[in-house]
């Protein structure tokens, strides 16, 4: 079994940077993919991001390119560093885990899920 805690949301203006954290327990991530998900008001939950348990192959929604990145440090710490952030960036942001080496944008690649955190951006 895996728990995930995600860690670093908040509130800030938006031009503003935050860095997620996603640490792991339970069981190495080494052979895992992880993923970054968020989940705006009234909206479905979506991609964000997601990196090979190598780090070597990252994917990022197009809402994000450029802004984002997503990277790993260790078998059990992931992040998402979010630079110029935009009110429509304002969600709820989920970590997850998928039992294979690469991942992508599916939901349903993963099995393991954070509770997650909330980042707001205010105009």
């Amino acid at each position: 079994q895996v728990q995930l805690v995600e860690s670093g949301g908040g509130l800030v203006q938006a031009g503003d940077s935050l860095r997620l954290s996603c640490a792991a327990s339970g069981r190495t991530l080494g052979s895992y993919a992880m993923g970054w998900f968020r989940q705006a008001p009234g909206k479905e939950r979506s991609f964000v991001a997601s990196t090979a348990w190598s780090g070597g192959i990252r994917y990022y929604a197009d809402s994000v390119k450029g802004r984002f990145t997503i990277s790993r440090d260790n078998a059990q710490t992931v992040y998402l560093q979010m630079n110029s952030l935009k009110p429509e960036d304002t969600a709820v942001y989920f970590c997850a885990a998928a039992t294979k080496a690469v991942a992508g944008p599916s939901l349903y690649e993963y099995q393991y899920w954070g509770q997650g955190t909330q980042v707001t951006v205010s105009s």
